[in-house]
This record gives structure tokens, sequence and C-alpha cells, in this order.
């Protein structure tokens, strides 16, 4: 895509964008920086400049609808994501309640305990009532790492071949090429936590899921 110039970028839709007090841009810049995308990266991304880019975290210039798209695509959010009341910390608490829930395999749920504009990893909070699993056979999915933790109660983790037995407080470490299957084998039920890195793609989205390879976020 051709790079705009300042003035190009600031009228990409034939419309002048005004400086706004507070505006959109210190948002921007934290957005930016917390997913690791200099300035160039944004500009190329947008086809501005990273002048324009500069500028406008700080205030010193506006952008019409068609940049903040454009800023919002690249950094992958909607653009209403720009617009939060900028007085609202980015390390917002996420509540129990508020926590995307799905269920997994027979008598579990898992709940998302990371959220944007955390890219690094991903982590999740795992409920099985007992007898509960994963399901009947491993899987493996995408992402590079991951750790498991039992938090409360015993569970069965099957590693490829191997068969761990693991209790409150215990830890393991795999790829997530490796196939892996979680069960309760204990008489209460068991709370776990998965954390991945990088994270999975496509997560939540159930319909991804493939008989024998079930690419299910963290399981």
């Amino acid at each position: 895509m051709p790079r705009a110039s300042d003035s190009t970028a600031k009228q990409l839709d034939g419309v002048a964008a005004a400086p706004e007090a507070g505006g959109v841009g210190p948002r921007i810049k934290a957005l930016r920086t917390a997913r690791r995308v200099s300035l160039r990266q944004l500009a190329d991304m947008t086809g501005t400049t990273a002048s324009f880019i500069s500028q406008l975290e700080r205030n010193l210039c506006g952008a019409n609808t068609g940049t903040l798209l454009k800023i919002a695509g690249a950094l992958d959010l909607g653009i209403n994501d720009l617009f939060e009341d900028n007085a609202r910390p980015l390390h917002k608490v996420l509540r129990r309640e508020e926590r995307p829930v799905v269920p997994v395999g027979r008598y579990g749920r898992k709940m998302l305990l990371s959220r944007r504009p955390i890219h690094q990893f991903e982590a999740y909070a795992g409920h099985f009532e007992v007898g509960g699993s994963t399901g009947d056979e491993t899987y493996a999915h995408s992402g590079e790492h991951e750790m498991f933790m039992v938090l409360k109660g015993t569970v069965e983790l099957t590693l490829a071949d191997e068969r761990h037995v693991m209790h409150e407080g215990d830890s393991v470490e795999y790829a997530t090429s490796v196939p892996h299957r979680t069960v309760n084998v204990g008489d209460t039920p068991a709370e776990v936590l998965w954390i991945i890195a990088p994270p999975t793609a496509g997560a939540f989205e159930l319909d991804q899921y493939r008989p024998g390879n079930r690419s299910h976020p963290g399981e």
C-alpha cells in the first residue's frame, strides 16, 4: 500500500481532522506499544508515515474515521476500542462473571483469564467435575509452549504415551504439539490452570475443532 504524506493521511476521506483535547493519541500509543508494534510498522500497515503516527499519539494532529479504521485494523481491534474512556486503566480487572466460558469435553468448562491488549500469552482456568475430562482422545493445538498446573483436586494428564497423576500445586510444561488430555481422577471437583505462549490461533472458535486433532485452545 503506498504511504501517504502527513497532510494526506489527515484527509484520507476528503475531510480534514483537527486535533482534539484528550484525543485518542495516548491510547493508540499504549495499544501499539503493548503489541510491540513500532511507529514504522504501524505506518506501513496503514499507509501513513511514522511522523504522522507520532504526532497523532501526542495529540499534535487529528485523524479522520478512515485513518482510525486502518489503525484499529492494524492493531487487531475494533474502532470502538480506540475510544474507550482514557481515564480507564489499561490494566482493567476481569471479573469472574465477565470471563468468556466454553464447555470442555465431558463435565468440564474453560474460562479465559487473559484479555487484550496482552498478545504474548493466553491464560485459562479450567473446572472439571468428578470424572470430567477434555474429551475421549488426546489432541494438539497451535501455539508453542504450554504450562499446566493443578490448583485443586487430582487429575491425570496424558502427554503422548506418558500418564501423570497430578495433585494440588503440581505443574508441568510441554510443547502444544504434543498430544495431551486431562481427566479428573479424584473424588472431588478439580480446578486447573493453562498458560499458553504465544496465544492459540482462533481461540474460542469452536467450529475449528477437528476429530483426532481437536484445536481447542489450551485444553
